[in-house]
């Protein structure tokens, strides 16, 4: 499994916008030039994290994007599946680990190993916030803030 930019863009977002002033809205070019990322690119994150909750947006003169969320409740693990789809290492359990789909699954010696990294998987990136990214970073005493 690897994480995509798409991904990796929309906890960079969102970490951006959890270190600004919460009620402010922030236009997309100002985080686009913060987190060093194409500002057309983000535009095709937005919809995707508005959709799923995470961004309020305001159209207009001072118009942009604000956290529609407390960033101590946006897990990284919602973020990565909205961005991503399912974290699930193999095809057959990407429906979870109550779901499988593999006509192979009562004979599968390997299938226990993939349920334990799913669940490892999920347990570690739903277990870490947006706000614990802040923590951390800030915690290492850097002035320059880019994730």
């Amino acid at each position: 499994m690897k994480i995509s930019t798409k991904g990796r863009y929309a906890l960079r977002m969102l970490a951006d916008l959890a270190n600004c002033d919460r009620n402010e809205y922030i236009a997309l070019k100002d985080i686009a030039e913060r987190q060093s990322v194409s500002k057309k690119y983000l535009e095709q994150i937005v919809p995707i994290l508005t959709r799923g909750g995470l961004l309020s947006t305001n159209r207009g003169y001072q118009g942009g994007y604000r956290l529609a969320r407390d960033p101590s409740t946006i897990s990284c693990g919602e973020v990565l599946r909205l961005t991503e789809g399912s974290l699930s290492p193999i095809v057959c359990i990407e429906g979870g680990i109550d779901n499988i789909n593999c006509e192979r699954s009562k004979e599968c010696v390997t299938l226990p190993l993939w349920k334990g990294l799913y669940e490892v998987i999920n347990k570690y990136l739903n277990g870490v916030t947006i706000q614990d990214l802040i923590n951390e970073f800030n915690s290492r005493g850097s002035n320059d803030y880019v994730i």
